[in-house]
């Protein structure tokens, strides 16, 4: 492999280890390092708000501290190494994916700053400033302030923001809110994960893909909250497999998901085929397994099913007009999620 640094322009994925929420600490260790912050440390010593979502609820998307009775501040961060190699779509993405975080708990975006990290003796300034303007494009376009941020010398690009956001208290979407009878919608397709990965290994450029992440998701959670839907997350580097069962545990259900339901993108099921498919992808599918029927779900569905998305769509447990329903909420069965594959009788969902 040729040195990245010679490349005109560089090609950023280069100089990553992994791409974009590809690149998580794996699930299964993450869930394990909650916990032990859950148990080493109690609450916070006379706090000067209400905590409404916390690391008690399951891995929700954000924290919520209530200001009043009609509104509360979300706040998260989010960054992640290049998941393409245009700086200004990098920036794009980067920053529709840290949004997603208070879109996904059905609030509104209101200021953020940015989370750089970049190797200044590998790549110049003017392309981490590309990046930058990817970032405050898209911000801007939510209505989201973006001011300032923090930057250190890194071994790796990486780039995300922090968000503020606001929310009525008794119209956030919670993971644990789903209830048996509710249909799963799905906002956006499946597939950037294994996208990214054939775009990183041949510089292939899949411009659905690019779109697709830099893609907000503020209409689908403002419709989603209109219509009284309570119940949701956004899929990222866990898959749409593995945020399902963070939703199906903490509301104690069983999420069924029918495989034929799931819109992908173009080129997705030819790239896992052709073996372009990332370790956190592998990972999830191996956290996941356990907890899953895959009933006569094929070896490529599962792993198209359990692809590592960046900045993915919302996973909803209500109907939204407009986008597809891939599946259900049951009463908690023996497993949490059930795939149904080719073959199986429709779903019934009222």
């Amino acid at each position: 492999m040729s040195d990245p640094r010679s490349e005109n322009p560089p090609r950023l994925t280069r100089f990553a280890h992994g791409g974009g929420c590809a690149c998580k600490i794996p699930p299964g260790e993450l869930d394990a390092l909650v916990a032990s912050m859950s148990e080493e440390h109690g609450a916070a010593v006379d706090p000067a708000l209400e905590l409404l979502v916390g690391l008690d609820g399951g891995g929700d998307d954000a924290a919520v501290v209530r200001l009043d009775g009609e509104r509360a501040v979300v706040t998260t961060a989010d960054f992640f190494t290049p998941v393409v190699d245009d700086p200004y779509d990098w920036g794009r993405i980067a920053a529709a994916n840290a949004l997603s975080d208070v879109y996904a708990m059905g609030g509104t975006p209101v200021a953020a700053v940015n989370l750089l990290g970049w190797p200044r003796e590998k790549l110049p300034l003017e392309t981490a400033a590309r990046v930058l303007s990817g970032g405050r494009h898209v911000a801007h376009s939510a209505g989201c302030h973006l001011a300032g941020g923090h930057s250190v010398d890194d071994l790796e690009p990486k780039y995300g923001m922090s968000v503020v956001g606001i929310v009525h208290p008794d119209r956030m979407l919670r993971l644990g809110s789903a209830s048996p009878g509710l249909p799963l919608t799905l906002t956006k397709p499946l597939g950037t994960g294994v996208l990214n990965a054939r775009h990183k290994a041949t510089g292939t450029v899949f411009p659905e893909a690019v779109e697709t992440m830099a893609a907000l998701n503020r209409d689908a959670s403002r419709a989603a909250v209109e219509r009284g839907i309570r119940s949701g997350t956004d899929v990222t580097g866990f898959g749409l497999l593995g945020h399902a069962y963070k939703m199906a545990r903490a509301a104690e259900v069983t999420l069924v998901v029918d495989s034929t339901a799931v819109p992908l993108l173009a080129g997705a099921r030819q790239a896992v085929a052709d073996g372009y498919v990332s370790g956190g992808t592998r990972r999830n599918l191996d956290w996941i397994t356990p907890f899953t029927d895959f009933g006569s779900a094929s070896g490529d569905d599962r792993l198209l099913l359990a692809d590592a998305q960046t900045s993915g769509g919302l996973l909803l447990a209500g109907e939204l007009p407009g986008h597809p329903v891939i599946g259900e909420v049951r009463p908690r069965g023996d497993f949490p999620l059930v795939v149904l594959g080719h073959g199986h009788r429709k779903l019934t969902v009222h």
